[in-house]
């Protein structure tokens, strides 16, 4: 994968993220959801790439199935976004 797709992928993962917390504080939700507050800080800033795991709990910290999460940030995409050459 090229790294500016990557990038671009993380910084909409933690734009959308942001928008789906709300007011909710990154603390409160690392404490409730067993995520480093630091985590969730890198993550919202596009400097993270979550794993699986992490998505999971994002999503249900949003009250959102992993499904639902993911299409949210598929939707802020670009609807041409490449991940490999052809």
């Amino acid at each position: 994968m090229q790294e500016d797709v990557k990038k671009l992928i993380c910084i909409t993962a933690g734009n959308t993220y942001k928008k789906l917390r709300g007011n909710k504080s990154q603390y409160v939700i690392g404490a409730e959801y067993s995520i480093p507050s630091s985590v969730i800080s890198e993550l919202e800033r596009g400097k993270k790439d979550p794993q699986l795991t992490t998505i999971f709990k994002l999503a249900e910290s949003c009250g959102l199935k992993p499904s639902e999460f993911l299409a949210k940030i598929e939707e802020a995409l670009p609807k041409d976004l490449k991940v490999c050459d052809d």
